[in-house]
């Protein structure tokens, strides 16, 4: 297995990542005009440095009284790397969600996504093509 994760390299991870940023745009999508909605958005590089070298998050605890990376950041059932947005002009209602914003972002992570599934649906094409002798 260890060499199927070395050939695939880390677009396995960064797919499930990708696809969890997608599901969490979004819904901040369809909040935009839920007032005193907070938009949140992972941070993507962080989550997959930690899925990489899970020891990494752990090395950060400098003292028993901080929150460790799997905490979820204090937010009870939450990830250690779901963040609010901050918003460039904030609306009155208390919404932080600016669509434009979250439809660009979410537009990125798309292309993303496709382009690792891609590359993925490339190498599994090579693997099969190299079992099968061709």
């Amino acid at each position: 297995m260890d060499r199927l994760d070395q050939y695939f390299g880390v677009h396995g991870t960064a797919l499930t990542l990708r696809s969890e940023r997608m599901q969490i745009l979004a819904s901040n999508i369809a909040n935009a005009a839920t007032p005193g909605f907070k938009a949140r958005d992972l941070d993507f590089r962080a989550m997959l440095a930690d899925q990489e070298q899970p020891a990494a998050a752990t090395l950060r605890r400098t003292s028993a009284a901080h929150l460790s990376a799997d905490s979820g950041g204090g937010i009870p059932g939450g990830r250690p790397h779901l963040l609010y947005r901050q918003p460039l002009q904030p609306s009155l209602d208390g919404n932080t969600v600016e669509l434009a914003t979250e439809q660009v972002q979410f537009a990125e992570t798309a292309i993303r996504y496709r382009s690792s599934l891609s590359f993925l649906n490339s190498r599994i094409g090579n693997l099969m093509a190299a079992m099968k002798g061709e």
